[in-house]
């Protein structure tokens, strides 16, 4: 680990943004040229005191899933998000493989959709970042790892909690969809895999989802429309557009309503309330 080629990298890319490059308030008194250093620990999901430490050449050696949060937060390219790693006394992640980086141009059309619910998924529906109306309407996906940050996963093997945010008489079609998405996964990424883990794991854990697996469908899809209950607000009908990257490994997905419907109405209150509870 590099201390000193770490804490200079972070504190210059620091330096070269701006609040508004990354969704944040630039606020009436600003002296900081880039972002706060509490800025970007919020990005990160870390504390304030531990982001300190690593520009300060005094921290620990942090995870690859730290350095992950702290590529989105800065939003690194490829390129500089593979030096922070090798500084950081980690080899640069693999770019043919399925991975957790979220492309800074993706990251700047987040950035942007603060009055509607939406995220970025990965093909195995694990929620890679997501906007605040998404965490009031979907739920915070931040505190899930292993296995379980898997939307597919949890669906089969946590069913009364995933199962909830959906109507009951849609649930069959979503197990579909959710497995033909997995299978198209299984397919690019491989047995020896996070898709081919979640599929040997499910299959002795569930048997919807083994009788569903054995049909073979292939396909990966967002559904153009669908109803979302939320827990205390109600049922939320929604359109769903996707916005795929180029090679397909990940998409950002926009929840929109109606202009002057009951759920635009709703979607509104979520927003203004945000993780409040109503």
């Amino acid at each position: 680990m590099d201390r000193e080629a770490l804490a200079d990298f972070l504190v210059r890319r620091r330096a070269q943004l701006k609040p508004s490059d990354v969704g944040l308030s630039t606020g009436a008194r600003r002296r900081t040229a880039g972002l706060r250093r509490e800025e970007v620990a919020q990005l990160a999901a870390m504390s304030t005191d531990y982001y300190a430490r690593l520009e300060q050449q005094r921290g620990p050696q942090p995870s690859v899933q730290m350095l992950a949060s702290l590529a989105r937060a800065l939003r690194l390219t490829p390129d500089e998000r593979d030096y922070l790693h090798r500084v950081s006394g980690h080899s640069a992640p693999d770019r043919t493989i399925f991975t957790d980086y979220v492309h800074p141009g993706m990251l700047r059309v987040l950035d942007r959709l603060q009055d509607t619910p939406a995220f970025v998924v990965s093909v195995l529906d694990e929620v890679l970042i997501q906007n605040e109306p998404a965490r009031a309407l979907l739920g915070d996906a931040s505190g899930f790892e292993g296995l379980e940050r898997s939307g597919i996963y949890r669906w089969f093997t946590a069913a009364e909690q995933e199962r909830g945010r959906y109507p009951e008489p849609d649930h069959e079609h979503r197990s579909h969809v959710l497995v033909a998405s997995l299978r198209a996964a299984y397919g690019a990424l491989g047995e020896q895999s996070r898709a081919g883990d979640i599929v040997r794991e499910l299959l002795t854990r569930s048997s919807e989802f083994a009788a569903l697996w054995d049909v073979h469908e292939v396909q990966r899809r967002f559904d153009d429309h669908k109803v979302l209950i939320h827990p205390e607000i109600g049922a939320i009908e929604v359109d769903c557009q996707a916005l795929f990257t180029e090679d397909e490994s990940q998409a950002l997905v926009v929840l929109t309503a109606a202009p002057g419907s009951d759920a635009a109405s709703k979607l509104e209150l979520l927003r203004v309330l945000g993780t409040q509870r109503v």
